[in-house]
C-alpha cells in the first residue's frame, strides 16, 4: 500500500485537533451511525477542559489506497520539544493559522523545526468562516515567516488550502463561500506535494523511538518510524544505546494505528509510524537494528527542562484526610512510571528527605502533572516553581522566552510598567483598531506568577503566548516574587463568618465559612506588604443579654477563587501548595507562628548585614 506520514503543527488553539477530527470523518475512518466527540484526539480529560493537546498522538487514515499516518501535535511551548522529535518521524507536513490571528509566537517555532529537518511544508489556512478573517493576510504573513526563517526558494511557492475545520469544509480559495463539505482538497494535496517515506524494504530493520508511552504489562513502548526493512513479533531486534554499547531483546508487541484505535498486528513494514514492545528500557533516540546490522541513526535531541519545583509528602495537620496515596514510597513509584513516558521530565530524591526536585519544560508542564496526580487520589505538597541555572563557559545563565501580548490600548501603560520590573526589554510595538502588539524578550523567571496578574491587569482581554529563546547570562536583579503580603491563620477549626468579616477590612479573603483552616496556612491577601497573623476561627462571645441586631445576617464579600495554577502562581519561596483530591490549600514552610517569626527576623537581618 502507498503510504505518506505527516504531522499536523500550528500555534496553540488554531485548530489541529479539530482538523484531524475533519480528516477522520470525511475519510470515512467512522462508521455513519458511530457517535463522535469534538476533538476526538484529545482523550486525556484534563486536554478536554483546557482545550489544549497534551500529548501527541497518531492515527492514520486510508484515501483512494493510500495509508495517511497522522501525527497530532501540541501546540503549547511547554510541549515543544515532542514537535521537534516527530519531525524526524515524518515527510510533510500541514502549517495550521488562524485565518484571524495569522502568525503567533509559536507558528514561528514549529515552522522553523520543519525547515530544520527539511520537512515539506502545506499551509492550511483554518477558520476561514471566523468574522473579521483575512486569509490573504494570513498567507502573506506565512510567506513573510518563511522567508525570515531562511527557507530555501523551492519551499516558498508552498501550496496552500483553505478549510473550516469545525465545519468540515475546505476549499483551493480563501472566499468563505467557496467552501464546500469534506476534506478531499487537503487529502489530494497531501497526496501530490507530500513525498513517500524514503525507505530500502529489503535492507535490514532500522527504527529509532521518537516518543514513548508505558504499560504495566511490557513496559516501555517506543513509538517510531521504520527506517529499513520489516519485523515480525517475536523477531530478535539489537537496541543501539547513546554510548555505543547494545543490547538484544526480542519484541514481545507490535502496534500499528487505525483511526482512533491502536492495534496490535504481527508484523510492520518499512516505512510506517508504529509502537514496539519488549525492550524495557527504551529511550527516545536509541535505534532499533536486525541483529548483526549495528546501523544507528543520529541522535535525537531532547529538549532540557528549563524549570523545577520541589515536591513532597503533604507535612500539613490536615494530612491522610482526604487522599488515597500519601507515602513517600507510592509518590516516587508515581513519578517513576510518569518519567517513562515523558522524557522531558526528571526528578531526583532530596537527600535525607521525603522530598523531590522535579524538573520539567515550564508551568504549564509540571502543572499537568500535579492535576493528573491529583485526580489520581495523591496528596502531596509542591514548592514555588523556580528556573534552572546552567552554566555556560564559565558564566551562570538563565533561561529566557519570546513573550507577545496582545491587549487592548487602554491597558498597554499597565502592562508596560508591570514588565519593566520583570526584566523584560521591548522589541516591538504594533497599534490598530483599538488593539496593541506588544514584543518582549523576558527572563523565563520573570513570567512567574505574572500570568495571573496580566489577567486582572486587563480584565481578561488580553491574550498572552510565549515560547523558550535561549539561555542568557543571569539578569542581575530579583524578580518574580509576589510583593503583597498575605494573611496567615493562627488557629485551627472551621472559619467562621464572625471572624471573616472582622478580617476582610485588611485585604481579599480566600476562604468561605465553614473552610476547615489550620496555624501557618493562608486565608487571604494582606492590603500591605507585610504578612499578618489573624484568627479566623474565632466565635462570637455569648452573653445573657439580647441583642437588637441579633436577627441581621452578616454579609461577606465574595471570596478570591484560587485554581491550582494560580496557586503555584501566588506563592513565594518561603511558601508551599497542598494539594489533595479536594482541595488546594496555600500555607507557609513553617506553620507555627512564633517560628516563622523568628526566621523572618533572622532574614531580614542578613539582608541587612549584605547591604552594608
Amino acid at each position: 500500500m502507498n503510504m505518506r506520514n505527516i504531522a499536523i503543527i500550528a500555534h496553540v488553539d488554531h485548530g489541529k485537533t479539530t482538523l484531524v477530527n475533519a480528516l477522520l470523518r470525511s475519510s470515512g475512518t467512522f462508521r455513519d451511525n458511530e457517535e463522535i466527540l469534538d476533538r476526538v484526539m484529545d482523550s486525556n480529560p484534563q486536554e478536554r477542559e483546557r482545550g489544549i493537546t497534551i500529548l501527541a498522538k497518531t492515527t492514520s487514515i486510508v484515501y483512494k489506497d493510500t495509508k495517511i499516518n497522522i501525527v497530532d501535535t501540541p501546540g503549547h511551548a511547554d510541549f515543544g520539544g515532542e514537535v521537534e522529535r516527530i519531525m524526524h518521524m515524518v515527510d510533510g507536513c500541514l502549517l495550521l493559522v488562524d485565518a484571524f490571528e495569522g502568525t503567533m509566537p509559536q507558528t514561528r517555532f514549529v515552522l522553523k523545526n520543519a525547515l530544520e529537518n527539511h520537512i515539506k511544508p502545506i499551509v492550511v489556512i483554518n477558520k476561514v468562516d471566523r468574522p473579521n478573517a483575512n486569509p490573504a493576510q494570513a498567507v502573506d504573513e506565512v510567506l513573510d515567516l518563511f522567508i525570515q526563517l531562511g527557507a530555501p526558494e523551492d519551499m516558498l511557492d508552498f501550496p496552500v488550502v483553505y478549510t473550516s475545520a469545525l465545519n468540515g469544509t475546505s476549499a483551493y480559495t480563501g472566499a468563505p463561500e467557496d467552501q464546500k463539505p469534506g476534506m478531499d482538497p487537503v487529502f489530494e494535496t497531501i497526496l501530490k506535494e507530500i513525498p513517500e517515506p524514503i525507505c530500502d524494504p529489503s535492507a535490514p530493520f532500522r527504527f529509532q523511538p521518537a516518543l514513548l508511552d508505558y504499560n504495566g504489562f511490557v513496559g516501555r513502548i517506543g513509538i517510531g518510524t521504520v527506517r529499513g526493512g520489516s519485523a515480525k513479533v517475536g523477531d530478535t531486534l539489537t537496541a543501539v544505546k547513546f554510548d555505543g554499547t547494545t543490547k538484544d531483546f526480542k519484541i514481545m508487541k507490535l502496534y500499528s494505528f487505525l483511526g482512533l484505535r491502536r492495534i496490535e498486528v504481527e508484523q510492520v513494514e518499512c516505512g510506517d509510524i508504529c509502537a514496539i514492545a519488549g525492550y524495557e528500557d527504551c529511550n527516545v533516540g536509541e535505534t532499533f537494528c536486525a541483529q548483526g546490522h549495528n546501523d544507528p541513526l543520529p541522535r535525537l535531541r531532547v529538549d532540557e527542562p528549563t524549570l523545577q519545583m520541589e515536591f513532597g509528602t503533604n507535612s500539613s495537620p490536615l494530612r491522610g484526610q482526604d487522599g488515597k496515596f500519601v507515602t513517600a514510597r507510592v509518590i516516587e513509584d508515581r513519578l517513576y512510571q510518569e518519567v517513562q513516558r515523558d522524557v522531558s521530565l526528571r526528578y531526583s530524591r532530596i537527600p535525607n528527605s521525603e522530598s523531590w526536585t522535579v524538573s520539567g519544560r515550564g508551568e504549564l508542564h509540571l502543572g499537568v502533572l500535579i492535576e493528573t496526580l491529583r485526580r489520581e487520589g495523591y496528596e502531596l505538597e509542591v514548592s514555588k516553581p523556580h528556573v534552572i541555572i546552567r552554566e555556560i563557559d564559565g558564566e551562570k545563565c538563565e533561561p529566557y522566552e519570546d513573550l507577545q501580548i496582545d491587549v487592548p490600548s487602554e491597558f498597554v501603560g499597565d502592562i508596560m510598567e508591570t514588565l519593566g520590573t520583570r526584566g523584560a526589554t521591548m522589541i516591538d510595538m504594533v497599534e490598530g483598531n483599538g488593539q496593541t502588539r506588544l514584543t518582549y524578550v523576558i527572563p523565563s523567571r520573570g513570567l512567574l506568577g505574572f500570568v495571573n496578574n496580566f489577567l486582572t491587569l486587563t480584565k481578561g482581554y488580553g491574550i498572552i503566548n510565549h515560547t523558550f529563546r535561549e539561555y542568557r547570562p543571569v539578569y542581575g536583579h530579583p524578580v518574580g516574587e509576589r510583593n503583597i503580603g498575605v494573611l496567615v491563620s493562627t488557629d485551627k477549626g472551621p472559619a467562621t463568618p464572625y471572624s471573616i468579616e472582622k478580617i476582610e477590612d485588611h485585604g481579599t479573603m480566600f476562604i468561605t465559612p465553614g473552610t476547615v483552616c489550620y496555624e501557618g496556612m493562608i486565608v487571604g491577601e494582606h492590603r500591605y506588604p507585610s504578612d499578618l497573623a489573624v484568627n479566623v476561627t474565632a466565635v462570637k462571645p455569648q452573653t445573657n443579654v439580647r441583642s437588637s441586631n441579633k436577627d441581621q445576617t452578616v454579609v461577606l464579600k465574595s471570596p478570591r477563587k484560587m485554581t491550582l495554577e494560580a496557586c503555584l502562581d501566588y506563592i513565594n519561596s518561603d511558601e508551599l501548595v497542598e494539594v489533595t483530591p479536594s482541595a488546594f490549600r496555600m500555607r507557609k514552610r513553617i506553620l507555627s507562628t512564633p517560628d516563622r517569626k523568628k526566621w523572618e527576623a533572622r532574614q531580614k537581618a542578613l539582608k541587612e548585614a549584605e547591604g552594608k
